[in-house]
């Protein structure tokens, strides 16, 4: 149906709940237009275009009512043009009922029926989006008011100003999780929904630590002494910072309107058709905007023209070189004139000879990015071209580029356009990685066998070049590779298995040994050389297992989107907190009587320790767990065998007659 491929996705229930009546009535004028080209004759379309224009007329009186009620320029600069774009394809329609009324085989009726129903559609989804942006912008500067206070957060030095920084922050932090809740159950795409949810839950999770931490900071700094001055600031610095983060991470999903689920395991052309697909979609809306002197910045049309050129920019990254390169200097022409059509608009300059100049340069260079009836396009060229070329790129997964490979070594004879070869690249370079994890022998091992892979693959495709890929010689390297790359596989799974067992078989002594070391109390021998030793040892832990968990993500058998992400998300953050943890262990352990200290580990020490039992459980998610369980079984029995002979060897030393026998014999 025409409604399918010129809507987009409802992206909140609200839209879904007004858009969906207004499209199926459309859609069953669209089904008869279909059946009338077939030869048969228009039925009388009185009732339903009746009763879409009830529906319109409905609509547009909302739409009135909240121009009159708003205090957004943006919404009341966007919303009048929506209007009246439903409003005429209201009437192109009931127009159409009257010519097929009277002439039920009528050509111009039929395209009328059918410009009246695109224009009601997009029409409709304008303004529905206007209304949306508008309360979207509302909870935006609401998050930008807590990013201003989080700015100062690090040039508080005492006490009476931080009371006041909590007494300002505190009210906009609970609007602001009160209206990204209340967005988050709206919203359609459940993946925004879970962004949103951790994001919020995080920095909930993290303002009275960071409150913990400042008052820390003043504290120490009104002792005068210099032990963990550095470490406070440094925890407050990186407890500031994660909370812009989360912020920054808030405003960006609340502007989103679209999600790519499937991209992750998507070929480049069907990525690139959904970018010009919803390029074409938000044209009309950036043309529009283009056309009008007065339009200000920030509105719809000029956020759907900076849209177009992040759908152009991926559609780049996909194509052919020579393409990408065409593609991405129009859409840097036309970033550099937007943003100086936008500051002219700014200054009350949009109906100056050099704006209109601009505006009328910035459309021309989109319809020749887009294309249209007298244009070809350099976006649908380059979709052309890499269908033509049949390029794809190496896989997201060490499985997906496997799988590559072992098509290219199947028909060595057929030219992949290099998806082989590049795919292969991309599996060593994952091997060596996990080589890297290994004991030195086994690394040993295990970077011959890529060195080995790396030259039988150069060797077929020099065969290849040279024609002779169906060769018995080149078939004969094929066999090797398949061989070889399935020795890789087992070794690389068996690599990180063992070290899943390794470091994931117990995540909690580490830490629970430097708390210890921490809470050490004061005149404790070897106290400091103990805290030294234990937050090495944290250090060790967490690095390990931080880089095993990434490997695991990246290299492992998973091909869960969704869980690869997590695995290195949260990976990233047990790399980045572990320092903290130790500052704010140093913290306590130079000033055992400060409650606030103390307060301030025990949330940082609890932050990582459910950090690691989530990628713990991450990890677990993405490993095979028969084949865990059977390499945990084995790993065992080698730590009880090394046990052993290390008492057997400690015993012997001792007996230095039986140990004489021993060799004799």
């Amino acid at each position: 149906l025409i409604s399918s491929s010129i809507m987009p996705v409802f992206h909140t229930k609200t839209i879904e709940s007004i858009l969906e009546p207004v499209a199926q009535q459309v859609s069953r004028l669209v089904i008869l237009h279909e059946e009338a080209e077939d030869g048969n004759a228009m039925p009388d379309l009185t009732r339903p275009v009746d009763a879409v224009s009830r529906a319109v007329e409905n609509l547009v009186q909302v739409g009135y009512d909240t121009i009159h009620l708003s205090d957004d320029d943006i919404l009341k600069q966007d919303m009048p043009p929506a209007l009246q774009r439903v409003e005429t394809s209201s009437r192109l329609l009931e127009e159409a009922c009257y010519v097929l009324r009277d002439d039920p085989y009528s050509s111009q009726g039929r395209k009328k029926l059918i410009e009246g129903s695109r224009g009601i559609l997009q029409g409709t989804s304008a303004l529905l989006l206007c209304f949306d942006e508008s309360e979207v912008r509302k909870i935006v500067r609401g998050c930008k008011k807590v990013l201003d206070y989080l700015a100062v957060a690090e040039v508080i030095e005492n006490m009476e100003d931080l009371v006041q920084f909590v007494r300002d922050i505190s009210p906009w932090l609970t609007k602001m999780s009160r209206d990204t809740e209340a967005r988050e159950k709206e919203l359609t795409h459940h993946v925004h929904r879970e962004i949103l949810i951790r994001c919020i839950d995080s920095v909930k999770t993290l303002a009275p630590i960071l409150i913990c931490a400042m008052k820390i900071f003043i504290q120490i700094s009104a002792q005068g002494g210099s032990k963990g001055v550095p470490e406070a600031a440094e925890n407050r610095n990186y407890l500031s910072s994660r909370m812009i983060e989360e912020v920054n991470e808030v405003i960006r999903v609340l502007q989103l309107t679209t999600y790519d689920e499937d991209e992750w395991n998507e070929d480049d052309l069907i990525v690139m058709k959904k970018a010009l697909s919803a390029i074409e979609s938000l044209l009309q809306a950036a043309l529009d905007w283009l056309g009008d002197p007065r339009a200000l910045r920030g509105g719809v049309g000029e956020k759907s023209l900076r849209r177009i050129l992040v759908y152009a920019e991926r559609i780049a990254d996909r194509a052919l070189p020579e393409d990408a390169s065409l593609i991405r200097r129009a859409c840097s022409d036309i970033a550099s004139m937007t943003d100086s059509l936008c500051e002219l608009r700014h200054n009350k300059q949009g109906d100056s000879p050099q704006s209109q100049g601009l505006a009328r340069g910035i459309a021309q260079k989109l319809r020749e990015l887009v294309g249209g009836k007298d244009i070809a396009g350099l976006l649908p060229h380059a979709l052309q071209g890499l269908e033509q070329a049949g390029i794809a790129q190496p896989a997201h997964t060490v499985l997906g580029r496997m799988d590559q490979v072992l098509k290219w070594l199947d028909a060595p004879y057929m030219d992949d356009r290099g998806v082989g070869l590049n795919a292969l690249k991309a599996l060593l370079a994952e091997g060596r990685k996990v080589a890297d994890l290994c004991s030195p022998r086994e690394k040993y091992a295990m970077n011959e066998l890529c060195d080995e892979i790396e030259r039988l693959s150069h060797q077929l495709a020099e065969l290849q070049r040279k024609g002779m890929g169906d060769s018995p010689q080149a078939r004969a390297i094929a066999n090797q590779l398949k061989e070889k790359l399935g020795e890789l596989k087992r070794m690389m799974d068996r690599a990180l298995l063992d070290r899943v067992v390794d470091d994931f078989s117990d995540i909690t002594t580490p830490l629970k040994q430097f708390a210890e070391a921490v809470l050490a109390p004061e005149g404790t021998p070897a106290r400091d050389a103990n805290f030294a030793e234990k937050a090495q040892n944290l250090r060790d832990h967490c690095q390990r297992c931080a880089k095993t968990g990434r490997l695991v993500g990246t290299s492992g058998p998973c091909k869960d989107k969704k869980i690869v992400e997590a695995l290195c998300s949260t990976a990233n953050q047990i790399s980045n907190m572990t320092p903290q943890v130790i500052n704010a262990g140093k913290i306590r352990f130079h000033y055992p009587q400060n409650v606030s200290a103390d307060e301030h580990f025990e949330n940082l020490r609890r932050e990582l320790s459910d950090a690691l039992q989530r990628l713990r459980s991450l990890v677990d998610d993405a490993v095979d767990p028969l084949e865990f369980k059977m390499r945990s079984v084995v790993m065992v029995k080698n730590v009880k065998m090394r046990s052993v002979m290390t008492n057997l060897r400690k015993w012997l030393t001792t007996h230095p007659a039986l140990q004489d026998w021993l060799i004799a014999c």
